[in-house]
């Protein structure tokens, strides 16, 4: 199989780089849409550094804050007609992986006419306005995707709009807008990105450029293991800012693994918790990456060696142990809810993406026991 790499998005790191750097926004166009969510980023200060930075290049806004947790295709479209109504001609995306996914299909959305039933389609005209990408969660690693994920409901699950189209032309990383997340934000969000490194390397398309990127996040997660546990037990903030551009690093890192690799069964099967159960998505895959290790640890135990050796951990039971620690009390789930998430599961593409491909009957004893104690 012919591995390939390909890394368009700028990356600019470090504090203040949003409004230390406002001259690359003179590049992207003269009329920004803000896309965000409506109250996060005004609390942490990104959505004021935004407009600091674009006041100062003389580049007007509107700002579109409507877009909820997981949004949604109408969501998208209503953010696309205000770009082009108002002559938008660059998009910037203010937030966690929610605003960063609706950024890209709006972006999209704003100069294709595309119906609703082909818009995950991959079929998209050459086209798409420029994104800068401020993301002020470190988990979903958007900033430096192709992917824009939205909830379908026509589907019952989250879908993907693939294409290369949607890699934001720069993405500002300052840890500084994640300082005040809760902890377990920031244990879901950590997760994510673990999930996304992992999945990298368990991916039919993975390689020496992906493993080294996922091995890096891995290590960098295991590094603050101890301060999230300890987080826990303490119920208070922990985190200092190096642990959290820790954080947004390994996020980015493992953003740059999907990219290449896209992501496994792990994600196939947690969209239907996060459709169903409302279930955050860092959390979702967390539930389920330790039996899905299980999996291929007993068909590919080198591979799993030598995912494990970057947690200094020898066995899959012990890293399931690690995650069941972190995210505590597990939710219910029936008998009748898994035959139905196995059927959606098994009709996804991560599957047939994933080193070890599950069975029906593989995806129904995963879900059994993630949720078992």
């Amino acid at each position: 199989m012919t591995n390939k790499y390909y890394m368009p998005t700028r990356v600019i790191m470090g504090k203040d780089c949003i409004t230390e750097n406002s001259e690359l926004l003179r590049a992207l166009g003269k009329k920004a849409l803000i896309v965000t969510g409506a109250q996060s980023a005004k609390r942490n200060g990104s959505e004021r550094d935004v407009k600091t930075a674009l006041e100062s290049v003389g580049i007007p806004y509107l700002v579109f804050d409507k877009v909820m947790s997981n949004p949604t295709i109408s969501c998208v479209y209503e953010g696309a007609s205000l770009a082009k109504e108002n002559g938008v001609d660059f998009i910037i995306a203010i937030g966690g992986g929610s605003p960063m996914d609706a950024g890209k299909a709006i972006a999209l959305l704003a100069v294709q006419a595309i119906e609703e039933e082909s818009l995950f389609s991959g079929h998209y005209e050459n086209k798409v306005l420029p994104m800068a990408f401020v993301p002020t969660t470190a988990g979903t690693g958007s900033e430096v995707t192709q992917y824009s994920i939205l909830t379908n409901d026509k589907a019952q699950t989250k879908t993907s709009i693939a294409s290369d189209l949607l890699f934001p032309t720069v993405t500002f990383l300052d840890a500084k807008y994640t300082e005040h997340l809760g902890v377990i934000t920031t244990i879901n969000t950590a997760i994510d990105a673990l999930s996304h490194a992992v999945e990298g390397m368990l991916s039919v398309r993975a390689s020496m450029v992906s493993n080294a990127l996922a091995v890096s996040c891995i290590q960098m997660f295991m590094n603050c293991v101890p301060d999230m546990l300890q987080a826990l037990q303490s119920g208070s903030e922990v985190f200092d800012l190096q642990q959290r551009e820790q954080l947004l690093q390994a996020s980015l890192m493992a953003g740059m693994v999907i990219a290449q690799t896209g992501t496994t069964a792990v994600h196939a099967m947690g969209y239907s918790l996060t459709y169903f159960k409302n279930i955050d998505h860092g959390r979702a895959n967390g539930l389920l990456l330790g039996e899905y290790l299980k999996l291929v640890e007993r068909v590919q135990p080198d591979l799993t060696a030598r995912i494990l050796a970057a947690m200094n951990f020898s066995r899959a039971e012990q890293f399931q142990k690690l995650v069941n620690k972190l995210l505590g009390a597990k939710e219910k789930i029936s008998s009748a809810e898994i035959e139905q998430y196995c059927k959606l599961a098994s009709q996804t593409k991560n599957i047939g993406n994933s080193v070890v491909k599950p069975t029906e009957e593989d995806l129904r004893t995963m879900f059994t026991q993630s949720f078992a104690n």
